[in-house]
Order: C-alpha cells, then sequence, then structure tokens
C-alpha cells in the first residue's frame, strides 16, 4: 500500500508514516459523503449553528494540540500557528451567526405574485488546499460550506496530513455527523478521478498556476463549479507623506509573517524616491532584528520554509536578480530549508524577483518618481491578488482604486482575509470569492422561484 513520509523541515526528522486511502476506499468515502448530504442538507440552522459554535470551541480549547502539528509539518512559528487557530474559530463563529441571514430568500419585486431567488446546497464539494496555512485555508471554506447544508471533502497537500485529520477529527469532536466533512489522504494523481466522480459537483482550489489550472480543465470537461485562489505578487506601495515608522512595521508584518510563504504576501515593494532612502534605512534594521530560530520556541518570528526545495527556489530567484543588477542589502544565505530574511533593492521589472512570486522571507524593493509610475509598476504583473498603498492623503488615495487591476486594495494596511468581506483575485490570482456573503452562495444552487 503506498504511503508519504511526513519530515520536520526544521529538524529534518521523520514525524511519521501515513498511508494513502485506495481507489475503493476513496470510492467509498465519497458514497458515505452522498448519503449524508441527503439528510444533512435538510438540517435546520438552529441545529448547524450550535454544531458550528462547538467547532468554533474546540478549536479555541485545543488551539496549542492543532498548533503543534502546524509546527511540526511545516515549520510555522508557534506564535503564528496559534493565531491561524484563533482565526479558523473566528470564521466559525461568523458563519454560524451570519448563515441564515446570508441564504434567506432573496425576494425580487416583479409582475409574479410573489418572486425570489433560493440559495440552496449543490452537494458534495471538494477542496484541494495547500500546506502553507494548512487550517484556515481549509476553514474559510469548511465553515460556510457545511452551514449551507454542503459537505466537504477535502485532499490536502502531502506534507499536512496529520493537519488534515486534524480538522476532521474538529468537525467530529464537535459533534457534526460523521461525513459531513472528510479528509482524503491521496496523491495529486487522485484528483482528477475524483473529479470525475459524478458524486463531487464543485471543486475550490487554493495553490499554484499550474494546479489550479489543471483542476479547472478537468472540473471544465464535467461541466462541474470551480473556484481558485492562486498566486499572488502584491505591491507594498510606500507614498512619500507616509508615517515611515508605521509603514516599515507594516510592511515587515507584510512580508515577512509566515516566513513569507503567503499568497498575499507583499513581496515588491515600490517605495517614492524622495524617501527612499530613509524608509529603507530603517527598513534593514527592522528585518535585521527578526528573530530566526527553532519553530517551537515562542519568540521565534521567522522558521524555516516548509521544504528544503522551496528554500533553493527562493534562492536562485534572489540570485538570478543580483546578477541581472539588483543590490543585495541584508541576507541571502540558505541553511537547508532555512532561508534569511532577505531585503534586495534596485530591482526592475524584468527581474525573476519582480517579475516572479517569491514564496519565502525575501523582498525586492523598487522606487518610482509619482503615483502614476507607481500604480504602472504595481500593475506589472501577472498575478492580481491585492495592493497596499501607505499614505496620509487617505481621501486621494481612494481616488486611485479603481485604477489597480486587483481583488483588493487595502490603504494603510496589509491584504489580509477577514471573513466579513470577499477575499479572491483576478488575472492569474484565480476566480470566485471566498468568505462574507459571497463566498457562501459560491457552492450554492441560485434557484430563481417565481409564483403567479
Amino acid at each position: 500500500m503506498a504511503s508519504v513520509t511526513s519530515i520536520n523541515p526544521y529538524t529534518g526528522s521523520k514525524i511519521t508514516d501515513y498511508k494513502l486511502h485506495t481507489k475503493k476506499e476513496v470510492s467509498d468515502l465519497l458514497e458515505k459523503a452522498k448519503q449524508r448530504f441527503e439528510s444533512w442538507k435538510s438540517v435546520p440552522y438552529t441545529k448547524k449553528k450550535k454544531l458550528m459554535q462547538a467547532a468554533a470551541a474546540e478549536l479555541t480549547k485545543n488551539k496549542k494540540e492543532y498548533a503543534e502539528t502546524m509546527v511540526a509539518e511545516m515549520g510555522k512559528p508557534i506564535q503564528q500557528a496559534m493565531a491561524e487557530i484563533e482565526k479558523c474559530a473566528w470564521v466559525c463563529e461568523y458563519y454560524a451567526d451570519t448563515a441564515e441571514k446570508h441564504l434567506a430568500n432573496e425576494i425580487i419585486d416583479t409582475d409574479a405574485s410573489k418572486s425570489y431567488v433560493a440559495y440552496e446546497p449543490m452537494g458534495v464539494v471538494l477542496a484541494v488546499m495547500p500546506w502553507n496555512y494548512p487550517y484556515w485555508q481549509v476553514f474559510r471554506f469548511a465553515a460556510p460550506a457545511l452551514m449551507a447544508g454542503n459537505i466537504g471533502v477535502l485532499k490536502h497537500a502531502s506534507n499536512v496530513f496529520g493537519c488534515a485529520l486534524n480538522i476532521q477529527k474538529i468537525f467530529e469532536r464537535a459533534g457534526f455527523p460523521e461525513h459531513c466533512f472528510t479528509t482524503l489522504l491521496a496523491s495529486s494523481d487522485a484528483i482528477a478521478p475524483v473529479l470525475e466522480n459524478p458524486i463531487v459537483k464543485a471543486v475550490t482550489l487554493t495553490g499554484s498556476g499550474p494546479a489550479g489550472a489543471a483542476v479547472a480543465e478537468k472540473a471544465g470537461s464535467q461541466i462541474k463549479k470551480s473556484v481558485l485562489e492562486l498566486g499572488g505578487n502584491n505591491a507594498l506601495i510606500v507614498m512619500e507623506d507616509c508615517d515611515i515608522e508605521a509603514t516599515v512595521a507594516t510592511c515587515v508584518q507584510a512580508r515577512f509573517q509566515n516566513t513569507g510563504q503567503s499568497c498575499i504576501a507583499g513581496k515588491r515593494l515600490l517605495v517614492a524616491a524622495s524617501i527612499a532612502e530613509e524608509f529603507i534605512e530603517q527598513l534593514v534594521v527592522a528585518v535585521r532584528e527578526l528573530k530566526s530560530g527553532d519553530p517551537a520556541e515562542e519568540d521565534t518570528f521567522i522558521g524555516t520554509l516548509a521544504r528544503t526545495d522551496l528554500a533553493e527556489d527562493l534562492e536562485q530567484q534572489v540570485n538570478n536578480s543580483i546578477a541581472a543588477g539588483a543590490t543585495l542589502l541584508l541576507g541571502g544565505k540558505r541553511q537547508g530549508a532555512y532561508y534569511e530574511p532577505t531585503l534586495v533593492k534596485d530591482v526592475t521589472p524584468k527581474m525573476a524577483m519582480f517579475a516572479e512570486e517569491t514564496f519565502g522571507p525575501a523582498l525586492s524593493i523598487t522606487t518610482f518618481k509619482n503615483i502614476e509610475e507607481a500604480i504602472t509598476l504595481s500593475n506589472t504583473s501577472k498575478f492580481g491578488l491585492g495592493v497596499s498603498l501607505f499614505t496620509e492623503d487617505v481621501e486621494a488615495a481612494e481616488k486611485f482604486v479603481s485604477q489597480f487591476e486587483e481583488g483588493a486594495v487595502f490603504i494603510n494596511e496589509l491584504v489580509k482575509s477577514d471573513p466579513r468581506l470577499p477575499f479572491g483575485g483576478v488575472k492569474e490570482s484565480g476566480y470566485g470569492r471566498e468568505l462574507s456573503a459571497h463566498g457562501i452562495r459560491e457552492f450554492c444552487n441560485r434557484k430563481t422561484v417565481y409564483i403567479k
């Protein structure tokens, strides 16, 4: 029987082996998910609300237990890991409180005696999820999907199978009926057959562009709904009238939290030429002070990357940019899966660190003369997930919002996901939305009802 070995990226030691589900086991689990849907879809909101609140309570009660699995499997620093678990509890509480309102019949005035839109669950939804936020990426799908009456089936990244099994355990401990949420221990090769199974009605994927394209192609061939949340190359635009001290702090958090392994991280720092020298000087000091080390220690901010090959990829992007004329200000060294916090200035749009997504603790720095040039630089990307703009003149900044080719514009804040706001991108950052009312309706049949 095929298996996957889980390796701790910080110690390099083996955690455990996971036996992959066989084709028959996957088929049986999907059948059980289908059967569960028949009863789950009609469970009243009051009952689902209590269960989702119980899931939030379970996350809060045992957050250290769940966080420690994250630390071991993908190297996330423990304080950031526990914050991720707390955010998962928040999204459970949010949808427990709001799902009924978001999915209430929407009355539309027409020539009918009565006409409205009803939001009904689709059925079994497959979630293909990445390792970088191994709980949050799943819960921001699972909480709304289950509250809407759907069934969740998870195919998680193979290096975080422990987290994947924990998520199933959380729902079971909360009292959800068996097979409301199921984790498949399967390789990437198993995704296509699962999508071909008529039991699966839709798919959501968070991950790389190639993975998203492959899943979307397969879903399209089956005429099945898909939502894609893919890569990002967010710009941090620093205007000359910004609060420098506050902006430096926010930019450091935006780039280096989760050891830089985030699709919505600020990866390209665009700073006004008139303040560039002062801003970069303060930035170097702040980044130099970030503590690297054992992710299990509470004061560690920078851990390892999730795998050595990821650190090697980042190292090559930095080295290629320097070879093309960029200037290394700080860092640039790798040891195994660890890559030290790195700053590189004089980066141009043709260099790897600008044109490609960098997934790790390395920030490129480019200067601009005016807001028009900054917008052009920001939009010079195949991605369109989000952008941050830092300025004291908020009223003027808001006038430029429509010029950014992004799914989100944040002024004086890093780009982040919030259960109350829709989350997603444009261009090669994907399509569809997660979170808020928009997210819970993605996997609903928006049924028109007309009565005369």
